[in-house]
């Protein structure tokens, strides 16, 4: 979904936090070491993403962020294009090896770090989700859009993929409430072990995530 065809209610600005100038500094120190230290690295995932899969190697989609506006993510392509004559239907048909590894290890995530340098997103935060899925939020769950999303977060170190969405908005807001950058940095730390070990990379019985249809409480 485009993001200039998305009309979903943009909330006015909240106000900001005493913390939250020196957040958005850490992002973007933190985000420019980071492109630049793994610039290599992703001229080698791109290379091998058009071998196997073709161009293009970005994946780019319409999620929403702070305030509930969209904007454009962007990653390295995991999946072939859906293609009901092979059989490329869901998810699972569609990832690939070189995908799941990449997801494995976290490294398709690395060109989302210029969308922290664009401002739509934060190095910590709840994870942006889709344009369909803002009717389905119960109010509280809604929070999760009072900060930018985050490449990682508190549901993500806690858990990931193998959580279910109730549990996943539960500590979203957790986070919101009690954000802090001491809490940012703990959620890094712990960040690193998840990726090593790998942790909760997909829901049991999915490829990723399955749709939220809305809360079950």
């Amino acid at each position: 979904m485009p993001v200039s065809s998305v009309t979903a209610p943009i909330r006015p600005p909240r106000p900001t936090r005493p913390g939250d100038p020196v957040k958005r500094l850490f992002d973007v120190v933190v985000a420019t070491a980071l492109l630049l230290l793994t610039a290599p690295l992703m001229a080698a995932v791109a290379a091998a993403i058009a071998v196997r899969l073709g161009r293009p190697m970005l994946f780019r989609q319409c999620r929403i962020g702070r305030n509930d506006r969209p904007f454009e993510l962007i990653k390295f392509r995991t999946m072939r294009a859906p293609d009901p004559a092979r059989g490329l239907l869901t998810d699972a048909d569609r990832l690939t090896p070189l995908g799941r590894w990449l997801r494995a290890t976290s490294l398709d995530e690395l060109p989302t770090l210029w969308c922290v340098l664009r401002g739509d997103m934060s190095i910590v935060g709840p994870r942006p989700l889709l344009p369909e899925y803002l009717s389905r939020y119960s109010p509280t769950q809604a929070r999760r859009h009072e900060v930018r999303p985050g490449i990682t977060g508190l549901a993500q170190v806690r858990g990931r993929n193998s959580l279910d969405w109730d549990a996943k908005f539960s500590l979203d807001v957790e986070y919101v409430t009690s954000r802090s950058l001491r809490l940012d940095l703990s959620i890094l730390a712990a960040t690193v072990g998840t990726v090593l070990r790998r942790d909760g990379i997909s829901a049991d019985g999915n490829a990723t995530m399955p749709e939220f249809l809305g809360s079950r409480r």
